[in-house]
């Protein structure tokens, strides 16, 4: 593909991604959901007092980056709506769905490099074999993985939500691009400025979600491998110093919630501990049922709660699940070829990174298979994948709520479909084997189509006018806000919370979805618009004349 072909593509996926992210936000998702208007609360509290949190207790406690973003929406658009709410989440997923394009070219991109040189030399061993079988093209594979990323129920979602999860991926995504970037640098400059943002990036992810905090594992398994490659090639220094500046940003910015937690340890797990496997008489027979359930997801059933998926339907659309399985199967096929091409050629090669080492210049055969698939580069990037996809899935395995979980399941988004992608390339190179051009291409843009029009009518058509979608995200509460809206201030008007959650101040949860609407969180504004809440049992407090709403 030619630079600017590659642009356009780039462009129309954007272009794809924004549109169903965006189209209809105003009355998609209908409703508001109480941990969304909780958000909003905090977030209109914060913009009167001056009091931006980094962690806001209330709700079993949430970090505060997305909620302080909500701040500004709310403060620039001046309306309490819940499409304010959800535009910082649909901004951050259509960035994305950008960055998984350069993290997945960026992968493979050196590889791919080192193969073109490796091109033209002639040989007929066993590692021109596997060469052919298993070739990557980084531009493609990034471009598909933005693709299936930007046509994806479970992304477009989850990006149409005011949760925070929905930042998580985008700043791993991002600081990982940047750090492989600076490790992979020539130039002084740019790797101390691109260390420099990948921390700072992946120091923000400790704002977003409760599950980005077992991320570190990843950025050291990347720092490992860079730190034994560099010591084959004597550039230390250079790699150290990349990693000071990494490690010193992100330390910097990740400080001030550090320091929160230090002071505040139960909110560090939060409801963590309630529904972890450990709290269970059977914890063993608990995670094995979760891993099945969490693998499950992706192509037998997904998530069962209406607001996180529709509702039993595996995560990934199944052409694509099937090319996410292919993907998977292509990677561990690679992997164990290489492994065993390896070990023969140099036995003593053994752990975990062994397989991603480069080998030495020993002898012309070793020298090749360190070049190509010895396998330096190619085998980092795919054990990346496998590393992050299992880092990614701990958190949902070790707990017993509501599995399979799509929400928790947020930070696998991005080995997903970079896998996914994979499978991809690869079954669109073996098609072009024994479909001519002039049948393959136009069957191809058919097919992306029907992927564009499938999460069209499945997001848009079946889930956004399913009834159960409504109630799952308490779209009668909002209807109750916007009547009490239209009365006069004059007029006594008491909320009986009768349903249950989460006490804040006294009263449970769903009240929140009410008092976002009629911007009644602090009781200085219920008492100036005359809204009053109250619990079921307190009705003797309503004066005669009130109007009463049920909230059930």
């Amino acid at each position: 593909m030619g630079k600017y072909k590659n642009f356009w593509i780039l462009l129309l996926i954007l272009i794809i991604a924004t549109f169903l992210r965006l189209y209809q936000l105003k009355t998609i998702p209908p409703g508001l959901y109480p941990d969304e208007a909780m958000n909003g609360n905090n977030a209109l509290e914060a913009l009167r007092t001056g009091d931006f949190k980094v962690f806001y207790p209330e709700n079993n406690g949430r970090e505060g980056l997305l909620i302080n973003i909500q701040a500004l929406f709310l403060k620039f658009f001046g309306v309490n709506e819940p499409w304010v709410l959800r535009l910082p989440s649909a901004i951050f997923g259509i960035l994305t769905v950008l960055g998984i394009y350069f993290l997945g070219k960026e992968l493979f991109s050196e590889d791919y490099e080192i193969r073109n040189q490796y091109e033209s030399t002639k040989t007929n061993d066993s590692l021109s074999y596997i060469r052919k079988k298993f070739v990557f093209r980084s531009e493609a594979i990034g471009l598909l993985a933005a693709f299936f990323l930007a046509t994806s129920f479970w992304h477009i979602n989850f990006s149409r939500i005011g949760f925070r999860a929905i930042m998580a991926p985008f700043f791993l995504v991002w600081s990982v691009f940047f750090l492989l970037k600076a490790f992979r640098s020539r130039h002084s400059t740019f790797y101390v400025l691109l260390s420099t943002f990948s921390g700072i990036l992946f120091g923000l992810g400790f704002y977003t979600y409760i599950a980005y905090r077992v991320m570190p594992l990843l950025i050291f398994a990347v720092i490992f491998y860079y730190w034994r490659k560099s010591r084959r090639e004597g550039s230390q220094k250079k790699l150290l110093l990349s990693i000071f500046y990494f490690l010193f940003s992100a330390f910097i910015v990740a400080l001030p919630i550090g320091i929160y937690f230090l002071k505040q340890p139960a909110d560090f797990l939060g409801r963590t501990s309630q529904i972890s496997i450990f709290s269970s008489q059977t914890p063993f027979k608990d995670l094995g049922l979760n891993i099945l359930k969490t693998v499950g997801m992706f192509n037998v059933r997904g998530d069962w709660n209406w607001r996180h998926n529709y509702s039993g339907r595996p995560e990934l659309f199944w052409p694509v699940g099937i090319l996410f399985l292919l993907g998977v199967w292509l990677c561990v096929s690679y992997l164990w070829k290489s492994f065993r091409l390896r070990a023969a050629m140099r036995p003593s090669g053994h752990g975990f990174f062994a397989l991603a080492e480069k080998s030495g210049t020993e002898s012309p055969a070793k020298s090749r298979a360190g070049t190509f698939s010895g396998s330096a580069n190619e085998n980092f990037s795919i054990l990346l994948l496998f590393v992050w996809f299992i880092l990614a899935t701990i958190p949902v395995v070790v707990s017993n709520e509501s599995l399979p979980h799509a929400l928790r399941s947020i930070l696998t988004v991005p080995p997903v479909f970079i896998l996914a992608a994979l499978g991809g390339i690869k079954l669109y190179a073996f098609l072009k084997k024994y479909v001519r051009q002039y049948w393959l291409i136009p069957a191809t843009i058919v097919f992306l189509s029907l992927l564009v029009f499938e999460a069209y009518n499945t997001y848009f058509v079946l889930w956004a006018n399913n009834q159960n979608t409504a109630d799952a995200f308490n779209a009668d509460y909002v209807r109750i806000a916007e009547e009490i809206n239209q009365l006069p201030k004059e007029l006594p008007k008491y909320v009986i919370v009768e349903a249950n959650g989460v006490p804040v101040r006294g009263i449970p949860m769903p009240a929140q979805t009410v008092m976002f609407i009629t911007d009644t969180y602090s009781p200085e504004n219920q008492n100036a618009k005359n809204i009053h809440y109250i619990l079921p049992g307190q009705e003797n407090e309503i004066p005669r004349g009130a109007l009463v709403f049920h909230l059930r």
